[in-house]
């Protein structure tokens, strides 16, 4: 392709709300079963989750997953850390 070309490079189509709404119920509900298995990372479940994965993989764009799953460990990591800074500060 040149710099001139008259033909545009193919986009991603932006994802629609229904399909937001999709990805999102489906990320929930995976992460619901996590809790409940005792997983914090997304992965390590050992087919605890396997229903949810699927719908999870099947709803969300891979950059969305990665995101979520990445979010989800530094969460909790936030949470220890306020916590620690808590008890830190109740004992001064």
């Amino acid at each position: 392709m040149g710099w001139f070309s008259s033909s545009k490079p193919e986009q991603a189509s932006a994802a629609s709300r229904t399909d937001r709404q999709k990805c999102w119920e489906a990320r929930d509900s995976y992460f619901a079963c996590l809790d409940r298995a005792g997983v914090l990372k997304a992965g390590e479940e050992k087919g605890a989750c396997d229903g949810q994965k699927k719908a999870y993989d099947e709803n969300c764009a891979r950059s969305w997953i990665e995101y979520f799953n990445k979010r989800r460990v530094l969460a909790e990591q936030q949470k220890d850390r306020l916590l620690q800074s808590q008890d830190a500060k109740k004992k001064i």
